[in-house]
Formats: C-alpha cells, sequence, structure tokens
C-alpha cells in the first residue's frame, strides 16, 4: 500500500495538536504539520519540542503561502532549525522574496507546483526558472493544482516527467476553480488515474482534502483508487 496521510492544516486549519490527534489515533504514520499562514509558524516552531512524534514514519513542514518581506529571513531560519530533523519543508516559490535565503535549507527544501491563480510554480517553464535559483531543492507535486491548471492532465504529465528525479511528497486533493481544496469526486479519481503511474509507490502521499474526522478512513480509500494506474486495453485483432 502507498504511504498515505494527512495534512494538519486540512483537518483542523490552525490547530496542528488537534489535527495530529486526528491523524494519530487512525495509526496513520505520514503526517504534514501546517504553518499556512506565517502567524502559525512561531506557535508550532515552539510547539515541537513537546510534540512525541515517535510514531510517525514520515513529517514535513509546510511553510506560509504568504511571507511579510521584513520577516522573510526569520521565517527561513526558524525553517531551517526545523530541518535539521531531516522534515522537509514544503515551500509555495511565489511566497518567496529572496530566494538566496532558502537555498540555506537545501536538499530539504521541497518547492510545490502552484494552482492558476499564481504567476510562477505553475508548469514546467515556470518551475525551471524557480529550481535555477535553488538547485538543490526537491519537488512536491500537487496533483490537484495540476490538474486545476490543465484538466486534461498533460502539465501534471509533463511537471513528473521533467522534475519526477526531485519528487518527494505528493500533495492530493481536488482543488475547485476558486483554489480551494475539496474532498475527491469521481472525475478527479479519473484524472489523476492518468498519471497515477508516474508516482512512485514509496512516495508519502499528503491528502489536503477537507474532510470531517469520521470520513478520513474512506477518503483514504478514495485516494489509493485515485492513484491506481488504469489498466490499459488491450488491443482487439
Amino acid at each position: 500500500m502507498r504511504p498515505i496521510g494527512f495534512s494538519t492544516g486540512a483537518l483542523a486549519f490552525a490547530d496542528f495538536r488537534r489535527g495530529l490527534k486526528m491523524i494519530d489515533k487512525r495509526g496513520i504514520r505520514y503526517v504534514e504539520l501546517s504553518a499556512l499562514r506565517q502567524e502559525e509558524l512561531y506557535p508550532l516552531f515552539l510547539g515541537l519540542e513537546h510534540l512525541d512524534l515517535s510514531n510517525f514514519s514520515y513529517v514535513s513542514i509546510h511553510a506560509p503561502s504568504k511571507i511579510n518581506q521584513n520577516e522573510e529571513e526569520a521565517v527561513v531560519e526558524m525553517l531551517q532549525a526545523i530541518s535539521q530533523r531531516g522534515w522537509p519543508i514544503i515551500l509555495h516559490p511565489d511566497a518567496v522574496h529572496d530566494f538566496s535565503l532558502w537555498r540555506r535549507i537545501g536538499k530539504l527544501l521541497c518547492v510545490e507546483n502552484m494552482d492558476k491563480r499564481k504567476s510562477i510554480g505553475r508548469t514546467v517553464k515556470e518551475l525551471n526558472q524557480v529550481f535555477d535559483k535553488l538547485p538543490n531543492a526537491t519537488f512536491c507535486f500537487d496533483i490537484g493544482h495540476a490538474r486545476q491548471v490543465d484538466p486534461t492532465m498533460n502539465v501534471a504529465h509533463f511537471l513528473l516527467k521533467e522534475f519526477g528525479r526531485k519528487l518527494i511528497q505528493v500533495h492530493l486533493s481536488e482543488v475547485n476553480t476558486r483554489s480551494k481544496h475539496d474532498s475527491l469526486s469521481l472525475a478527479s479519481i479519473l484524472a489523476f488515474q492518468e498519471v497515477a503511474e508516474m508516482i512512485p509507490d514509496n512516495i508519502p502521499i499528503i491528502l489536503e482534502t477537507t474532510v470531517s474526522e469520521d470520513k478520513m478512513e474512506s477518503e483514504m480509500g478514495r485516494a489509493l483508487e485515485a492513484l491506481t494506474a488504469k489498466p490499459q486495453l488491450l488491443a482487439v485483432v
């Protein structure tokens, strides 16, 4: 079975402790601790010293999606300290003001492809411009973002083809026209199956779907279905 877990932000918004409890009590061993808003980062940074994460096989941190330029260096310093634990730091490239600061995090900095609202990071060409500035960074493939940018899944295919060697995490959800993360529909499951075989079985899958606690297991089931490649039809001779 693929390694699959949840973002705390999807389950409990800014309350990472509650999200972590929801994940842990179900025996899920893969988690992304979310500090999607800048004001959430410092409480998370302090709280890590008191969290027991020994049950988890994989932990990543989602950096703020918007960062005050005057506070960027302080944000990077906190995230760099967290990365010393060996945890990937997931970054939205449009949040960056000074790429030289982020190069300090090295290969544990993990750049995510963006949704259609953003001006950078959506396509292979745009992400290559980011990786030129962050040459040691790895890749977080957001399959929902890629489908929103291009429902044919061609953009998704080319992102995985170009950056598959850098891939260390996948974000999975249905991203609607307002760029919000929804539960998976049949349409998104079928679309994601188009590129499922390009995602190695050992890559951690982090769900960003905003589901209630009682729907977590069923959402994981849909996610696993979405990451099962479509069977190839045999030509009739």
